[in-house]
């Protein structure tokens, strides 16, 4: 890739970036495992199940690029793929994914940039999850860096069923028949109506615990 970057991006390598990225992807892993610990020793309940997390490899950043457009620069590349770094994070019931996002845009040091509601409004796919577009500071020897991160949160089932839509797509090229997708809109809205009976059996089972401890000792 050419590097041709203004001063502004501050990045100016192939090496620098995949520093920079790597960087800020370890800080946020490291803040949501501090963040569940501290939400599991305050309200004895852990809202992540499990994160993930990767860098965008040079050829999908590149077909991305043309995709849209742009010419294959270390400057473009920085502007214009927000995903290059991506974390994304698993949680067992709808009500933690807000709680998660709250948490996360309480962080000082951490800047929303964008947010993208696919669990107000899904996609016509069916796929739902919450999208948050950050910019987390990398402090290097010489300098600090605001590196984007794309943070996506979801429950397990959504996960599951995108895990599943993602290789279908792949394997049609994007060009499922319509009986396929007809069945993936289908199977998506199962998985809302699993999520929604999780997440009142939850309520319900916390209410069950409150009752207990406000029972009379004997």
């Amino acid at each position: 890739m050419e590097a041709i970057l203004d001063a502004e991006n501050q990045i100016e390598t192939w090496q620098e970036v995949t520093l920079v990225y790597n960087a800020a992807l370890k800080q946020m892993n490291t803040r949501l495992e501090i963040l569940n610990d501290e939400f599991q020793h305050v309200h004895q309940y852990n809202p992540i199940e499990h994160i993930k997390s990767r860098i965008k490899t040079p050829e999908s950043i590149v077909k991305k690029l043309k995709r849209h457009g742009y010419e294959s620069t270390i400057e473009n590349m920085v502007n214009y793929v927000n995903d290059i770094a991506g974390v994304r994070i698993i949680c067992s019931f709808s009500s933690d994914i807000y709680r998660i996002a709250e948490m996360i845009r309480l962080q000082n040091d951490i800047r929303v940039v964008a947010v993208k509601d696919y669990i107000r409004q899904p996609k016509p796919s069916g796929y739902k999850s919450y999208h948050m577009l950050v910019t987390v500071p990398v402090f290097l020897s010489d300098k600090t860096v605001d590196v984007k991160v794309e943070i996506q949160i979801r429950t397990v089932a959504m996960d599951f069923w995108a895990s599943l839509e993602h290789k279908i797509n792949y394997k049609f090229e994007g060009k499922a028949p319509e009986y396929v997708k007809t069945e993936l809109v289908e199977c998506a809205q199962m998985v809302s109506a699993l999520d929604s009976r999780m997440q009142g059996l939850n309520e319900e089972i916390k209410k069950i615990e409150e009752s207990a401890q406000n029972w009379p000792q004997t």
